[in-house]
């Protein structure tokens, strides 16, 4: 009778972007193995004027309901965010910690996801953490260096994502002379930044930025040199969902890059990412678990195809 087992394959990066130097981690109440798992991170925006959503979740119990759904549709973790990225007036402290605080509690009860907290705040990633939050995802390079010790004194992971501008302020025509070179430069440096005030490398994860502080063309350019990103050696995460430079890319508008985004995420995991952030929780867990399966770093849930009696 024909062998119907999977078996077990030596895990190495074939994208050739270099082996992750701790893959490692312990992450809230959840482990990973990032030589061979691609984590999905689901994006829940308590803003009125996300980029995509444009307030859909920002009322507090429909941000815990759709927070709770994507853990059950499969996500690895959550991402909490009360400020959008894109320029606009400073939201005063007390009302970012209002808008994440109850999410990262109440998830924290009903599921064991990863929680991380979108924010460049160090009082808002302190309360973040003490509410159940395991990541910090800062979207500025650690712009204010109180971030990196409220994380260092604390057993939480920081996302190092490359960007321009200020918080919050406009960045016109972004230029560079070598988009993936001077975003592998800035983010070695923030790196060795981190670990200089008492972070360890273990709890860092690094983010190329698509989009921010990039137009289509230099987006486009990272994505396709993503492995020189990933070849600093730390899990590295590809934000890539619904943004512009797919919906220039396809003439699409935002509630239709879907496919795009999907496309994107897995030239990234190719290309060595491990992490990726999506909005389309239950397509994108599939299409993780899918290239998981076709690399070998997980076995098919079944194998039975072709190898009864007959074949088909």
């Amino acid at each position: 009778m024909p062998d119907n087992t999977v078996p077990d394959i030596a895990v190495r990066d074939d994208a050739g972007s270099g082996l992750i130097r701790i893959p490692q981690r312990r992450i809230g109440r959840r482990d990973f193995d990032f030589s061979r798992q691609v984590a999905v991170m689901a994006i829940i925006n308590r803003t009125p004027d996300s980029f995509y959503d444009e307030g859909k979740t920002f009322a507090l119990e429909t941000a815990v309901l759709a927070a709770v759904q994507a853990a059950d549709d499969g996500a690895d973790w959550v991402d909490i965010g009360g400020v959008p990225f894109k320029p606009g007036p400073e939201l005063p402290l007390a009302e970012e910690l209002d808008r994440v605080i109850p999410v990262i509690e109440a998830l924290s009860q009903r599921s064991d996801v990863v929680i991380s907290v979108d924010t460049f705040r160090p009082e808002v990633a302190e309360a973040a953490i003490a509410a159940g939050a395991a990541v910090i995802n800062d979207t500025t390079g650690i712009h204010d260096p109180r971030l990196a010790d409220v994380v260092a004194a604390s057993d939480a992971t920081l996302v190092i994502t490359h960007s321009l501008a200020r918080p919050r302020q406009h960045y016109p025509r972004p230029h560079y002379n070598d988009v993936a070179g001077e975003v592998a430069a800035f983010l070695r440096g923030r790196v060795d930044f981190a670990i200089s005030r008492g972070i360890p490398e273990e709890r860092l994860i690094v983010d190329p930025g698509h989009d921010l502080n990039k137009n289509t063309v230099q987006t486009l350019e990272l994505t396709r040199r993503f492995r020189e990103i990933a070849a600093l050696g730390l899990p590295t995460l590809a934000a890539v969902s619904n943004k512009d430079f797919i919906g220039e890319s396809l003439d699409r508008d935002k509630g239709q890059r879907q496919d795009g985004s999907i496309a994107a995420a897995t030239v990234c995991v190719m290309l060595g990412a491990r992490i990726v952030r999506m909005h389309n929780v239950r397509a994108s867990v599939d299409a993780m678990r899918m290239v998981e399966t076709i690399m070998g770093w997980r076995r098919p849930v079944l194998a039975v195809h072709n190898l009864g009696e007959e074949n088909e």
